[in-house]
Protein backbone atom coordinates (compact mmCIF):
# COMPACT_ATOMS: atom_id res chain seq x y z
CA UNK A 1 0.00 0.00 0.00
CA UNK A 2 1.04 3.51 -0.50
CA UNK A 3 2.09 6.04 1.65
CA UNK A 4 -1.42 8.14 2.73
CA UNK A 5 -0.95 11.20 3.76
CA UNK A 6 -3.94 11.86 5.64
CA UNK A 7 -2.76 8.65 7.53
CA UNK A 8 -0.85 10.58 10.38
CA UNK A 9 -3.95 13.12 10.78
CA UNK A 10 -6.50 10.34 11.29
CA UNK A 11 -4.52 8.14 13.27
CA UNK A 12 -4.22 10.88 15.73
CA UNK A 13 -8.40 11.98 15.41
CA UNK A 14 -9.12 8.07 15.94
CA UNK A 15 -7.95 8.34 18.82
CA UNK A 16 -9.84 11.25 20.44
CA UNK A 17 -12.59 10.37 18.26
CA UNK A 18 -15.04 7.62 16.61
CA UNK A 19 -14.59 8.93 13.11
CA UNK A 20 -17.82 7.54 10.81
CA UNK A 21 -16.44 9.10 8.00
CA UNK A 22 -13.63 11.38 6.37
CA UNK A 23 -13.98 14.51 4.22
CA UNK A 24 -11.49 15.99 2.19
CA UNK A 25 -10.87 17.85 -1.17
CA UNK A 26 -9.74 16.77 -4.69
CA UNK A 27 -6.40 17.54 -3.75
CA UNK A 28 -6.58 14.12 -1.63
CA UNK A 29 -7.77 11.87 -4.32
CA UNK A 30 -6.13 8.95 -4.72
CA UNK A 31 -6.99 5.26 -3.86
CA UNK A 32 -4.91 4.96 -1.04
CA UNK A 33 -6.74 7.81 0.63
CA UNK A 34 -10.04 6.50 -0.15
CA UNK A 35 -8.93 2.71 0.88
CA UNK A 36 -6.59 3.24 4.37
CA UNK A 37 -9.05 4.83 6.73
CA UNK A 38 -12.05 2.24 5.65
CA UNK A 39 -9.57 -0.69 5.75
CA UNK A 40 -6.99 0.34 8.42
CA UNK A 41 -9.13 2.21 10.93
CA UNK A 42 -12.61 1.35 10.36
CA UNK A 43 -14.11 4.17 9.08
CA UNK A 44 -17.30 3.65 7.19
CA UNK A 45 -17.01 6.22 4.32
CA UNK A 46 -14.58 8.60 2.71
CA UNK A 47 -15.99 11.72 0.94
CA UNK A 48 -13.39 13.26 -1.60
CA UNK A 49 -13.97 15.11 -3.82
CA UNK A 50 -13.15 13.41 -7.28
CA UNK A 51 -10.12 15.10 -9.16
CA UNK A 52 -11.61 15.59 -12.57
CA UNK A 53 -7.94 17.11 -14.22
CA UNK A 54 -6.02 14.82 -16.83
CA UNK A 55 -9.05 14.32 -18.30
CA UNK A 56 -9.40 10.89 -20.96
CA UNK A 57 -11.00 8.27 -19.02
CA UNK A 58 -14.08 8.86 -17.49
CA UNK A 59 -14.52 5.90 -15.29
CA UNK A 60 -12.27 4.93 -12.38
CA UNK A 61 -10.53 1.69 -12.38
CA UNK A 62 -9.98 1.29 -8.39
CA UNK A 63 -12.90 0.29 -6.00
CA UNK A 64 -13.28 2.95 -3.35
CA UNK A 65 -12.93 5.45 -6.85
CA UNK A 66 -15.18 3.55 -8.35
CA UNK A 67 -17.84 3.83 -5.40
CA UNK A 68 -17.66 7.60 -5.51
CA UNK A 69 -18.13 8.28 -9.06
CA UNK A 70 -21.44 6.20 -8.44
CA UNK A 71 -22.58 7.93 -5.24
CA UNK A 72 -21.05 10.99 -4.40
CA UNK A 73 -22.99 12.75 -1.72
CA UNK A 74 -22.87 16.12 -2.30
CA UNK A 75 -25.12 17.25 0.49
CA UNK A 76 -22.43 15.80 3.06
CA UNK A 77 -19.91 16.96 1.09
CA UNK A 78 -21.02 20.71 1.56
CA UNK A 79 -20.39 20.32 5.05
CA UNK A 80 -16.68 20.89 4.34
CA UNK A 81 -17.39 24.65 3.29
CA UNK A 82 -18.35 24.96 6.92
CA UNK A 83 -14.98 24.30 8.26
CA UNK A 84 -13.18 26.23 5.89
CA UNK A 85 -15.23 29.00 6.90
CA UNK A 86 -14.33 28.97 10.09
CA UNK A 87 -11.05 28.11 9.89
CA UNK A 88 -10.82 31.89 6.93
CA UNK A 89 -12.56 33.36 9.97
CA UNK A 90 -10.13 32.02 12.47
CA UNK A 91 -6.83 33.46 10.83
CA UNK A 92 -8.52 36.69 9.49
CA UNK A 93 -9.65 37.61 13.06
CA UNK A 94 -6.68 36.05 14.76
CA UNK A 95 -3.50 36.03 12.05
CA UNK A 96 -2.49 32.93 10.77
CA UNK A 97 1.55 33.21 11.67
CA UNK A 98 2.93 32.12 15.13
CA UNK A 99 5.30 34.04 17.11
CA UNK A 100 6.67 31.23 19.07
CA UNK A 101 10.04 29.69 17.92
CA UNK A 102 9.81 26.53 19.60
CA UNK A 103 7.50 24.00 19.61
CA UNK A 104 6.28 23.98 23.32
CA UNK A 105 5.69 27.70 22.84
CA UNK A 106 3.83 27.77 19.37
CA UNK A 107 1.33 24.88 21.16
CA UNK A 108 0.59 27.63 23.86
CA UNK A 109 0.06 30.08 21.33
CA UNK A 110 -2.35 27.97 19.73
CA UNK A 111 -4.00 27.07 22.13
CA UNK A 112 -4.20 30.76 23.52
CA UNK A 113 -5.44 31.17 19.97
CA UNK A 114 -8.32 28.80 20.31
CA UNK A 115 -9.51 30.03 23.50
CA UNK A 116 -9.90 34.02 22.63
CA UNK A 117 -11.55 32.86 19.51
CA UNK A 118 -14.41 30.82 21.73
CA UNK A 119 -14.19 34.22 23.61
CA UNK A 120 -15.22 36.33 20.94
CA UNK A 121 -17.95 33.50 19.55
CA UNK A 122 -19.32 34.06 23.58
CA UNK A 123 -19.12 38.18 23.29
CA UNK A 124 -20.79 38.22 19.61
Amino acid sequence: MRRCWLAPVLRGACKRVNLDRVLADAGYDAEHNHAYPRQTLGIRSTIINLNKRGGGRRWAKTKYRRQMYRRFPKRKYRQRVQVESTISRFKRRLTSSLRGRSRRTQRIEVHLRVLTHDLLLLAI
